[in-house]
């Protein structure tokens, strides 16, 4: 198993595997989108011996009334339905956190698992003072800093990149 950045030539294989991951298309339409929308953008795939077998998108987010802050958004992660639970998620969102990390991002957030993201440091939003620009449980909507303090004291919203409403 490879864990290495998207090319264009992957880009039917990732729309596959986020087709085949969530119930709807609606995820595999958010990536088209935000991959033609928004930058810079992370997305890197999980491949096995040429076969496409996850993916996971990061994507710049704003946190309203702090502009200096670079935080990233997770979303969406995704791996193929047989592959399921034999760490190829684990082993994206540790590559992908490491490659924001390079880019200087100070803080990742993320809508998802509340059982999943914690293993990899991610911790409830409001205990940083963040809520999402969308109605979601506090539980769902989790944080990480990687380095301390860089979200100390700039409580609010954090807003995604326009193409997540048209998704």
């Amino acid at each position: 198993m490879h864990i290495r950045a998207e090319r264009q030539d992957d880009v039917p294989a990732v729309r596959a595997v986020n087709v085949a991951a969530f119930e709807t298309s609606a995820e595999a339409d958010l990536v088209d989108l935000v991959r033609e929308r928004a930058s810079p953008i992370i997305s890197l795939v999980a491949d096995d011996d040429g076969a496409v077998v996850g993916h996971i998108l990061f994507s710049p987010v704003t946190l309203e009334g702090h502009p200096e802050v670079r935080v990233a958004g997770l979303a969406p992660m995704a791996v193929v339905p047989s592959r399921q639970h034999q760490g190829i998620g684990s082993l994206l969102v540790h590559e992908g956190l490491a490659t924001c990390r390079q880019l200087g991002f100070g803080a990742v957030v993320v809508l998802g698992h509340a059982d999943f993201y914690p293993r990899f440091g991610f911790t409830p939003s409001t205990r940083f003072g963040l809520r999402s620009e969308y109605d979601v449980p506090e539980d769902v909507f989790m944080a990480l800093e990687f380095e301390g303090g860089v979200l100390r004291g700039k409580s609010g919203t954090i807003r995604y990149h326009p193409a997540f409403g048209t998704a």
